[in-house]
């Protein structure tokens, strides 16, 4: 059974998605303000966080940010804004996933299966399996990087970027493809979300992030893993 961290100053809302996952199967913790947030999630082990971005003491972005320090856990920003620059800004601190409030609870959790499928906190996997290229190393079943055999630590979405690559070296996928494969579902958002975890695993994997030599562009088209 899954474990979900719900975090949130609206706690009627709080009530609600815990009420719906729960009738889910799922294991429901709460709080209620970010520093709460990365107590809990220090603390308690979790497969999935559903974070809010406006909240008391310190902000959704900078709960993520520091629940980066210590875990990989798939984050999920719950947030009333919809601007681009708000959910660029969402990625770039870490998070997974973006909702925007009001928001349709049967989606939310399409959204939560989707990520946890792919992160594999919801499945008991038995064979490892490492995938390489390179410098860059993957095991998919620890969900465990490497870049010259020293750990990197990646998001659920960055992993799930660079699996799919390192399993169809020389495949070109356009940004729309990625967004619906990777994310798992018909995702509606915008293609910068695919440009922005892109850059990160640039920038985590790549000897020189400038001039990448196995993560490359198709321009025009989209993004590739090249056949070294």
């Amino acid at each position: 059974m899954a474990k979900i961290l719900v975090v949130d100053d609206e706690q009627v809302l709080v009530k609600g998605i815990k009420f719906n996952l729960e009738h889910e199967g799922y294991q429901v913790e709460t709080g209620c303000d970010g520093e709460q947030a990365v107590e809990l999630a220090r603390e308690g082990g979790f497969d999935l966080i559903l974070l809010d971005l406006m909240m008391p003491k310190i902000d959704g972005l900078q709960a993520c940010m520091r629940i980066r320090e210590f875990s990989n856990v798939p984050v999920i920003m719950l947030t009333a804004k919809g601007e681009d620059t708000d959910k660029i800004m969402g990625f770039e601190c870490g998070a997974d996933d973006y909702i925007t409030k009001p928001f349709n609870l049967l989606e939310l959790k399409a959204r939560v299966r989707a990520l946890l499928r792919r992160s594999g906190a919801a499945e008991q996997k038995k064979a490892s399996a490492i995938l390489e290229a390179g410098h860059i190393r993957l095991d998919t079943v620890a969900r465990a990087a490497w870049r010259d055999g020293t750990p990197v630590e990646l998001t659920a979405k960055e992993f799930d970027l660079m699996e799919l690559l390192l399993h169809n070296p020389g495949r070109v996928y356009s940004r729309e493809n990625l967004l619906n494969v990777v994310w798992g579902y018909e995702y509606i958002g915008d293609y910068r979300t695919v440009d922005v975890h892109v850059r990160r695993l640039r920038e985590k994997l790549e000897l020189d992030p400038a001039n990448p030599e196995y993560i490359r562009t198709k321009w025009g088209v989209g993004y590739y893993l090249a056949k070294i």
